[in-house]
């Protein structure tokens, strides 16, 4: 795990784009991992609260991932309490799976401005 979170010091160069794209590659397996399991979730619980078949509960279940909605009308309390809790987990999951991807993106950009080129030891 530790080299999906570790970036360059400071004084490191900056990573080569070969090694950028990879680490773009995990960020973004990463994300569709996450994505998998978050529609996973959703399916799950469309299809025990309210009897969903397995497209209905995809459809509704990436329709709130998205931030769209859900798109049938919901019957039972269980599934609006559950399509509460998800929509929720959704807009949380959203922020968590973008900070995936962006973080190594930002982190290239505030590296390409703070590298160190003197030997100046000013930790």
């Amino acid at each position: 795990m530790r080299h999906l979170t570790r970036f360059e010091h400071r004084r490191e160069a900056l990573l080569p784009p070969r090694q950028f794209a990879l680490r773009m590659g995990r960020a973004m397996l990463l994300w569709l991992g996450l994505t998998i399991v978050g529609l996973a979730i959703g399916m799950i619980g469309y299809a025990a609260s309210e009897g969903m078949s397995a497209v209905d509960a995809f459809v509704n279940a990436a329709m709130i991932l998205s931030g769209m909605g859900p798109v049938a009308e919901l019957k039972t309390t269980g599934g609006k309490l559950f399509a509460g809790f998800y929509a929720i987990f959704s807009g949380l999951f959203v922020v968590v799976a973008t900070g995936f991807v962006l973080a190594p993106i930002l982190h290239r950009v505030l590296h390409s401005f703070h590298i160190e080129e003197g030997t100046a030891n000013d930790d």
